[in-house]
């Protein structure tokens, strides 16, 4: 199992001065557990949640004491995305614990390969209960069921670790596989000619512009007085 050193913090507060230091100042808790602040190295820290998650039970050495914990929340950095502050729950012993397990999809559904289908991924994670040791860190969906549209996987179909109990409805559909849609061509805007030519007529055109009579066409226009 994983494990995480642990050092009780004895200034609260003084945040930037424990990230400084290359640690990360982080917080347990639990039914049995008063909050306690902690730090902890910042890069021990990353290697056991990338591995654990927020699903796999680890251990919090804390001095001579263990604790049997969850990373229950972690504050990340906007900007950098780091992590800068984290929350552990320690879990009371001898009883099980409801967490939301991440589900990973693999295989290859035949109704998206030769029909051209769209897999709906109804579900990401799902909530199981099992005691601190036999939670999963992830459970496997084989999408390669999916051979016709009206195929689905529901939750009673995802295969569960021994001591791990399902928390969702066992009828509700977990994934399932659509059709895939066709695009329709869109019928070119028809143009109102008369509308056009209206325009035109009504435009006032202006010696000099486009389509204008030259000087002196224009019947009405008077003569220019001749030289005597």
């Amino acid at each position: 199992m994983l494990s995480l050193t642990v050092e009780k913090r004895k200034i609260v507060g003084k945040l930037d001065e424990v990230r400084d230091a290359g640690l990360m100042p982080a917080v347990f808790y639990g039914p049995k557990e008063a909050s306690t602040s902690v730090s902890v190295p910042l890069s021990d820290f990353k290697k056991v949640w990338k591995k654990a998650g927020k699903s796999s039970v680890i251990i919090l050495k804390d001095g001579n004491t263990e604790h049997e914990a969850l990373i229950h929340e972690v504050d990340i950095h906007p900007l950098s995305g780091e992590p800068r502050h984290a929350d552990f729950y320690v879990i009371e012993k001898g009883k099980k614990i409801s967490v939301h397990v991440p589900l990973i999809y693999v295989g290859v559904s035949p109704a998206v390969k030769d029909k051209g289908g769209i897999i709906v991924k109804v579900h990401r994670e799902v909530e199981v209960e099992a005691a601190p040791r036999d939670l999963p860190h992830e459970l496997t969906i084989d999408i390669s069921k999916l051979v016709e549209f009206s195929d689905v996987i529901h939750a009673k179909d995802i295969v569960l670790p021994k001591g791990v109990d399902l928390k969702i409805n066992p009828e509700e559909v977990v994934t399932s596989v659509s059709e895939p849609r066709e695009e329709k061509e869109e019928a070119p805007t028809a143009i109102d000619m008369s509308a056009i030519e209206v325009e035109t007529k009504g435009k006032e055109v202006k010696e000099g512009e486009e389509g204008a009579a030259p000087a002196g066409d224009t019947k009405d226009a008077k003569k220019a007085p001749e030289k005597k």
